[in-house]
Order: structure tokens, then C-alpha cells, then sequence
């Protein structure tokens, strides 16, 4: 496991309380406006950072996140920009950035070469969705020797064999999708997740992150009580679709961020 990853959620275990994980695409609004909206959700408690991998055919992504990343494609964002993202962000001491990508782009752009310049921008890990670990022997072996972390995804549908098969080749957390479906903010989080988790750690030890839905600080404590990473994405991402200028959104961002933070440390 990545130092940085390790750190993270050895901080949220020493502190009983889950880890916050925290998703914008890059590029969006703009590159260098998605490092200070980046760098603010680091400045105000998210302790482990999803920069997403802007792609044309964003099947798991619901409507905030595939508007963002349609902005941010139109921009003309690439690859090598979102690396740059990672390279120009200044993580704490407990924090961590990952990439969360679909495979496509990673495999254009050279999964050995991706696995390298990611470690070499300084980040820990990288979350693809759309990847199944049958077809994974490239990147597993690229991420070993790159240093890379690497999350995979269980589903509420996921059988325990699966469960099993998926949760022993992820080395920085196990993503554990609370709904079926298309991610987005919810009022009310999927209550198929606490199971699910229980199910995922009879099978490992790696830590478990619980996406896709959350939208406040009374629902990050929710599954901060029983999951190890407490993912948020399209509420970030909405506030800044929603906010009438960029220093607005900076401080939505930043306000919804401490709040999220101050959830995982209730609930856990």
C-alpha cells in the first residue's frame, strides 16, 4: 500500500473516524481553477482527493459530474493536464491524491506510462470504475512497480465470490458503491451499504470507502459509523455549478468541505 494512502487511514483509525474522500474532475471550470478548488477541498478536511480523469463516455457518472466533465472536454482538458493537476497540488501530512479514471484514457495514453508519471506527480492511487481485475494484469503490474495504489469497485449485487476476487487486488481502499445505478447526491443514502461493507471485510483487510450519494454532513457521520472512507462527489461538484462566480464556488466548496469533515468525526 501507498505510504501516503497508509498514512490516511491510519490517521482516521488512530482519530476514530472515517476518512474523507473528496471528487472533482480536473480541468473544471477551467485547469487552473479545478487546482484551487482542489486544493481548498485539501485546505478544509478532505483527506484523501479523487482529481477524475475527464472522459467522453462517462457511463457510471450521473448528471452534476457528467456536466462538469462535458466543461471541462470542452476546454480541451488532456491526460497530461490532469497529471499536471496532481503535480501542482500541496497535500498535508495525512492526505493523499488519487486519480479516478475510466480505463480507456489510461490505456491510450500508456498504462506504464501512466502508472510512472502519476507516482511522479506525486500521487498515491488511482480508482477505475470500469475495470475488472480479469483484465487488470497490465495495470496490476504497472501499479506494483510504480508504487501506485489501485481501488477497484463492489457493487451491492456483487456475489461473495466476487467480493473476494475484487477486494484482493486493491491495495489503496475497496470502493464500495451504495446504490445501484449512476452516481449522484441523494436526500437519502442506500441502506443496502452497511451490509455491504460487512460483507467486503469478512473477505480483507484493506480499508472500504462507501460512495455514491452522499450529499450532507448527517450522512457522511451515517457511514462514517461503520465504513472506513466516507466518499463525496457530486455535492461538491454541484455547488460549484450552482454558484454565480468562481470565488463563490471556492467558498461553498470550502464551507461543504468542514462540514463533511466535521461528519466523519461524529459518526465514527
Amino acid at each position: 500500500m501507498n505510504q501516503a494512502s497508509t498514512a490516511v487511514f491510519e490517521a482516521a483509525r488512530n482519530g476514530n473516524r472515517a476518512a474523507l474522500i473528496g471528487y472533482v474532475p480536473a480541468g473544471f471550470p477551467t485547469v487552473d481553477q479545478s487546482v484551487e478548488v482542489l486544493q481548498a477541498m485539501l485546505d478544509a478536511g478532505v483527506d484523501l482527493l479523487e482529481v477524475g480523469l475527464p472522459y467522453s463516455d462517462p457511463l457510471m457518472d450521473g448528471p452534476a459530474i457528467q456536466e462538469s466533465v462535458e466543461k471541462a472536454l470542452a476546454a480541451g482538458v488532456t491526460t497530461s493536464d490532469v497529471l499536471d493537476v496532481v503535480r501542482r497540488l500541496e497535500p498535508g501530512v495525512d492526505q493523499a491524491i488519487y486519480v479516478m479514471s475510466y480505463w480507456n484514457p489510461i490505456e491510450r495514453f500508456g498504462v506504464d506510462r501512466f502508472a510512472r508519471e502519476l507516482a511522479d506527480a506525486g500521487g498515491s492511487g488511482v480508482i477505475t470504475p470500469d475495470l475488472t481485475p480479469e483484465e487488470a494484469g497490465p495495470w496490476i503490474d504497472a501499479t506494483d512497480a510504480s508504487g501506485v495504489d489501485r481501488t477497484f469497485l463492489v457493487a451491492p449485487s456483487s456475489s461473495d465470490a466476487r467480493i473476494d476476487v475484487v477486494s484482493g487486488v486493491c491495495t489503496g481502499f475497496v470502493y464500495a458503491a451504495s446504490t445501484m445505478g449512476v452516481t449522484g447526491a441523494r436526500d437519502v443514502v442506500s441502506d443496502a451499504a452497511p451490509e455491504l461493507v460487512a460483507r467486503v471485510r469478512s473477505h480483507t483487510d484493506t480499508p472500504i470507502g462507501v460512495g455514491l450519494g452522499v450529499s450532507s454532513g448527517e450522512q457522511a457521520a451515517s457511514i462514517a459509523a461503520y465504513a472506513d472512507g466516507v466518499i463525496v462527489g457530486s455535492a461538491f461538484i454541484r455547488r460549484i455549478l450552482d454558484a454565480p462566480t468562481f470565488d463563490q464556488a471556492i467558498a461553498d466548496v470550502s464551507a461543504f468541505a468542514a462540514e463533511l469533515a466535521a461528519g466523519v468525526r461524529s459518526g465514527s
